[in-house]
């Protein structure tokens, strides 16, 4: 079966187009969708963890930490009610660490630059 030359650059035509919607049907991806959405109570200065007891559920320990898994600061609650699933605590969490953080950052600082000077007297 001998293919005519108009027939022939036709299936060519049809292939090179199909080929190229291919190439350009790649999803767009913005400047937006490349970073990951965290939640608003998601801290980028590190992190909360609540230990609770089930036999007394009005006692807490929260241990704040920096990104270097440091504890910063650590929260003993006696008789309250805490839920961490609530978004509002979870705010409040995020403020309390978020302050941890920066205290805990200036403390140290102060305390490298009292070695140094130490150091040099």
């Amino acid at each position: 079966m001998i293919m005519t030359h108009k027939r022939r650059s036709w299936i060519v035509i049809v292939i090179l187009s199909l080929l190229s919607m291919g190439t350009f049907a790649q999803p767009v991806v913005s400047q937006d969708e490349e970073k990951p959405k965290f939640p608003r109570w998601v801290s980028d200065k590190g992190y909360w963890v609540v230990e609770s007891n089930i036999n007394s559920p009005g006692d807490h320990i929260i241990r704040f930490y920096n990104t270097d898994n440091i504890l910063v600061y650590k929260e003993t609650l006696a008789g309250v009610k805490l839920n961490p699933e609530k978004t509002k605590v979870k705010m409040k969490l995020k403020k309390i660490l978020e302050s941890s953080v920066v205290a805990w950052e200036k403390k140290k600082q102060s305390s490298e630059e009292l070695a140094l000077v130490k150091s040099v007297l």
